[in-house]
């Protein structure tokens, strides 16, 4: 549309009698002018293209005039009539229909301009948007029956332009939050009130003074849809700039209540519809960059929204979902229960050795990439639960897995696409010689097959493994795990297992500093082959994990894998690294921990993280190895390599690397190490700081000479750490060792608070 401010001039005095001066103003889809009469009088005058038709323009008249018969009548603009006594002028130009409104100017500042908003002027605009819907009951009209893009109830359309978010944080949060409006509100929303709304009270649009809210301004969003989500729209733009969101939210909504009252279904949607909107503006304002877009509304508020989304992600929902009931005068859904009946049953129904951790027991109900939400509304940072490597409930995973899993779930004795896709995908990223594939359900599975391929290669029985170990939780993984044998119930070391010494620089006889420290511990590897071939035996298998995990978080020296492997090669045993832990990017400066070591294995056995915590696991072999193996005897596995799996799978290698997760790994590990390095030099009780990415251990002692092992210190921190929002683990055969392995979306700003509330819990329990 061109149509120059003389132009306007013109118009207004030809169909309106009304000589003033002209100003243009900036608009979203419509030209806006503001008109100044002789008397001073102010006017806007909106035009529109055909893109905004007959019948909506007309509803928005309609709309209008209705609540100017309202309560709330001096709040709304006035239409001025033309000279045939009509609110709406149409005219031609280019052979080109345009229509002209006249509205009168409200006087007062926006929203967005008002200094710091009160409480009560929170609650006030509440007010103000209920007693307009409540005014609105009895109005209809048909144009208002639309499909549009900023009606919150057609938010999950906004996942077509996730795409073009090209920041790969914002957008797995905004796939997120589109995921758990998926979820959680279309499926509920359709039976809830719905009703003509305005659709667009932002900071833009509402007028205030002081802390009363004056006027409402364009129409141009109305929409017929639920009547909370104009609650919702309310509350998105009035609380942008809060750092308490939720606290901010809350009087809006009792406000809202009080002037019309709201419903329980409808408050329970009100953090995801918020979320939604906040959606579709980051995916819009995204998608008009990709088309070069110059118009500054079109990004308006993308900062600030931003920013929003990112505060919302940490409060938990049940937290918002009990805030708002409560409000408004209803139960919460939150209760003070101690679990005791919970506990009660689990010791009845489940294994009573299934261990539950912390003093105070956490019941999860929910989890957001980086994030973990309770039943009692707090909200948690994870720093362990390394199977949910791209993230709890991370978008793309759980879209491929749902789409899969109601479409085919099977067994591998159909012929299937989608496991020759993941097994050409995964063993890409390995060394070329690591190429067949064998799918199981756990990493202990894993390790299981991976022992008995081994076997069967080499026609030996015995297995090398590093002291402390941990394989899994099969027979034959507890056999070669002595993190389990040789513990408070365990059943003792086998005579074909065979254990070498840990590689601890910390700990171990060979310290930092020492370069041929790798191969000096390799050398008890080479003992222990040395004993067997006096047996006449020789080792079947070396099996070690890359980073030493239960072993206490430990990187292996320089050296150490390749001198060992040349051992075990030359002795006709087979090299298995165990990557369960640490596989898939984790470490940042590799892909896989053995890449550290500058070696390739005959098996690497993957698990955990494979799946983002779906129960997948697998063992890759050589040829030569699978050739071996395929003797006759049948291997099948009922759920290893289905469909579903195979889609998990698939979808965690996508988002590691279309995210560039390994490099966010990289440099988050990096900013974190060296923040807890430096809270090493404040306080001695850490005492060494170790490992590689986001796979990291920090060792507590009680005295850095004794290196006597920091418990119950250590133990009073992780509890320290959980009342303050982050859960931490302990690991290490002394277990003094914390243990920091969160899923891979923590990022820097998770490391600041971390190391901040660590600093304070060492501070509270007067370790100096």
């Amino acid at each position: 549309m061109i149509f120059s401010e003389t132009d306007i001039q013109q118009l207004a005095i030809e169909h309106y009698g009304l000589s003033a001066t002209v100003k243009a103003l900036d608009g979203y889809d419509e030209l806006n002018f503001i008109l100044t009469d002789e008397k001073n009088q102010k006017y806007i005058l909106k035009l529109s293209d055909e893109n905004q038709p007959y019948p909506f323009l007309e509803a928005q008249v309609k709309i209008i005039q209705h609540l100017r018969k309202s309560p709330l009548a001096d709040s709304f603009q006035q239409f001025s009539i033309n000279k045939n006594g009509e609110a709406l002028t149409q005219i031609i130009k280019d052979n080109k229909t345009y229509y002209i409104r006249i509205l009168s100017f409200l006087e007062g500042s926006f929203w967005y301009e008002q200094p710091k908003k009160s409480d009560t002027a929170l609650y006030n605009l509440g007010a103000f948007m209920g007693n307009m819907d409540k005014a609105l009951q009895d109005f209809s009209h048909p144009a208002m029956h639309r499909n549009y893009t900023w009606d919150i109830s057609r938010a999950s359309d906004a996942n077509e332009k996730l795409k073009y978010i090209t920041n790969h944080e914002r957008r797995r949060i905004a796939g997120y939050f589109l995921l758990q409006f998926d979820t959680e509100v279309l499926p509920q929303i359709q039976p809830l009130r719905h009703a003509y709304i305005h659709n667009d009270a932002n900071d833009c649009n509402v007028m205030a003074r002081e802390e009363q809210t004056t006027g409402l301004i364009d129409f141009g969003d109305m929409v017929y849809s639920a009547l909370i989500n104009n609650l919702a729209i309310t509350c998105t733009y009035a609380i942008l700039e809060y750092d308490d969101p939720l606290t901010a939210a809350s009087f809006i909504v009792k406000g809202y209540h009080e002037a019309y009252p709201l419903k329980t279904e409808e408050l329970d949607l009100l953090y995801y519809l918020i979320a939604g909107r906040l959606c579709i503006s980051v995916t819009q304002s995204a998608y008009n960059t990709s088309l070069n877009s110059d118009n500054i509304h079109h990004f308006i508020t993308e900062k600030p929204a931003w920013e929003l989304l990112h505060k919302l992600i940490k409060i938990n929902p049940i937290k918002a979902q009990d805030t708002f009931r409560k409000v408004c005068g209803f139960d919460g859904v939150i209760n003070d229960s101690d679990y005791s009946d919970l506990l009660q049953a689990r010791q009845k129904n489940v294994g009573r050795n299934l261990s539950i951790g912390y003093n105070d027991k956490l019941k999860i109900v929910k989890g957001a990439l980086q994030y973990l939400y309770d039943d009692k509304g707090r909200t948690f940072v994870d720093c362990v639960n390394n199977p949910s490597h791209v993230g709890h409930c991370h978008p793309v995973v759980v879209k491929k897995m749902q789409k899969q899993i109601a479409t085919l779930n099977t067994n591998t004795r159909y012929l299937n696409d989608t496991i020759l896709e993941y097994a050409e995908k995964l063993t890409a990223t390995l060394p070329p010689s690591l190429s067949v594939c064998y799918f199981v359900n756990s990493g202990s599975e894993a390790n299981d097959l991976a022992i008995r391929m081994s076997r069967h290669f080499t026609k030996q029985k015995d297995i090398i493994v590093l002291d402390h170990a941990y394989h899994g939780t099969s027979t034959v993984a507890m056999e070669m795990s002595p993190y389990k044998f040789d513990s408070k119930g365990g059943f003792g070391q086998m005579p074909w297992i065979h254990k070498a010494i840990n590689p601890d620089l910390y700990r171990g006889p060979y310290k930092y500093g020492d370069t041929k420290a790798g191969e000096k511990y390799a050398a008890d590897v080479q003992r222990i082959i040395k004993d067997l071939k006096k047996e006449d035996k020789s080792p079947a298998v070396f099996i070690c994990e890359t980073l030493l995990g239960v072993g206490g978080q430990i990187p292996l020296p320089e050296n150490y894998l390749k001198t060992v492997y040349d051992y075990v090669r030359a002795s006709g045993g087979v090299c298995i690294a165990d990557e369960v832990q640490v596989g898939f990017g984790r470490v940042g400066d590799k892909f896989w921990g053995f890449e550290l070591q500058d070696v390739v294995p005959d098996i690497v056995v993957l698990g955990k993280p494979i799946g983002n915590g779906h129960p997948l696991a697998a063992v890759i072999v050589t040829n030569e190895i699978a050739d071996a193996f395929n003797n006759g005897m049948e291997y099948f596995n009922t759920f290893g390599g289905n469909p579903v799996s195979m889609s998990a799978g698939l979808a965690v290698l996508e988002v590691i690397q279309d995210e560039k997760m390994q490099q966010h790994a990289l440099e988050v590990g990096n900013y974190l190490m060296d923040l807890l390095k430096g809270l090493m030099a404040k306080f001695p009780i850490i005492s060494d700081v170790r490992g590689h990415g986001l796979f990291i251990g920090a060792e507590m002692v009680k005295d850095r000479t004794t290196m006597e092992p920091a418990i119950p210190e250590i133990d009073i921190v992780v509890e320290k750490m959980k009342e303050k929002g982050y859960l931490l683990s302990t690991d290490g055969p002394l277990h003094n060792v914390l243990k920091i392995k969160p899923p891979m979306p923590f990022n820097k700003q998770n490391a600041d608070e971390m190391v901040q509330f660590l600093e304070e819990a060492l501070k509270e329990i007067h370790i100096q």
